[in-house]
This record gives C-alpha cells, sequence and structure tokens, in this order.
C-alpha cells in the first residue's frame, strides 16, 4: 500500500510481524510540557494543590502510562520495559512543568510509543490536579526526542 508498517497488501491494519528481528538494547526518551499561569506554578511548588502533590503523581500516572500502553495505542505491542524514568521540573521563567520520560528494553521493537505516552500521562496528570484554579493550561510540545537501538538505528532531534 504506502509506506507505513501497520498496513498490510489489502489496506487492513495490522500488528507488524516482529519476530524475525534481533533482540536489542533500546531506548527512547520524550519531552513535553504544561504551560500555567505563574499562580498556578507557585502552588505547585509550594504544595498548595488540594488536590495533593502534582509532581509526584503526574510522574506515578507517567510510568504507569507507559506500562499500559498496549492497552491505549491500538497495535502496539505488549513490551517487558526494563525502566521507566519520569522527571518533572518546573520552569519558573515559562510558567511551566516540563516533563521527560526515558523508557527500555532489550526486545525487538522499540519503546518511542510508551515514552511517549508516559510523557502525555504525566501532562494530563498535572493538567487534571490544576485545572481547578487554571482551566487555560497547555499541553504543549509532547515529541520524541532521542531513541537509539533496533534496525532503523538511532535518532536525535536535538
Amino acid at each position: 500500500m504506502s509506506g507505513f508498517t501497520h498496513f498490510n497488501d489489502q489496506g487492513d491494519a495490522v500488528m507488524v510481524d516482529v519476530g524475525d528481528k534481533a533482540v536489542t538494547e533500546r531506548k527512547a526518551t520524550a519531552r513535553g510540557r504544561v504551560v500555567m499561569q505563574p499562580e498556578t506554578l507557585s502552588l505547585i511548588r509550594d504544595g498548595g494543590v488540594k488536590k495533593g502533590d502534582v509532581l509526584s503523581v503526574a510522574r506515578l500516572a507517567g510510568i504507569m502510562a507507559a506500562k499500559k500502553t498496549p492497552d491505549l495505542i491500538p497495535l502496539c505491542h505488549p513490551l517487558a520495559l526494563t525502566s521507566v524514568v519520569v522527571t518533572l521540573d518546573l520552569d519558573e521563567i515559562a510558567s511551566a512543568v516540563e516533563i521527560e520520560a526515558t523508557c527500555k528494553l532489550k526486545g525487538r521493537t522499540g519503546v518511542e510509543m510508551e515514552a511517549l505516552t508516559a510523557v502525555s500521562a504525566a501532562a494530563l496528570t498535572v493538567y487534571d490536579m490544576c485545572k481547578a484554579v487554571d482551566r487555560g493550561m497547555r499541553i504543549e510540545a509532547v515529541r520524541l526526542v532521542q531513541k537509539s537501538g533496533g534496525k532503523s538505528g538511532d535518532y536525535s532531534a536535538d
């Protein structure tokens, strides 16, 4: 059909067969951010959000989401992740929570979707926990910034 791998010759969506691929160490890092009012960022920093510790809950949500990616994204393979690291940092200048997720495994397919899902879920959790005080928050710039391993080789956005 086209250069897309998730369609067969008839145009039907299919899960890619990775059975013949070599097992290699694979790693992917994604980033995103939640931009908000400075007052909202201050509440997060000072622990004043009524729902609790925003950064800890969002970190946990990101880790959990990475592990559930094949349940959320059609045609993703279930993976035995060996590591998921999610960090959230406050950017006072931009009035944003910066999110980064790195996923690793030794397997036959990459972990880009897991890293992107982790960032997305962490960002949504920040929004959910703070929406009572700032409905104008924006989730921005969710993107893959690095991947390594596998047949297609390494990629770096920076």
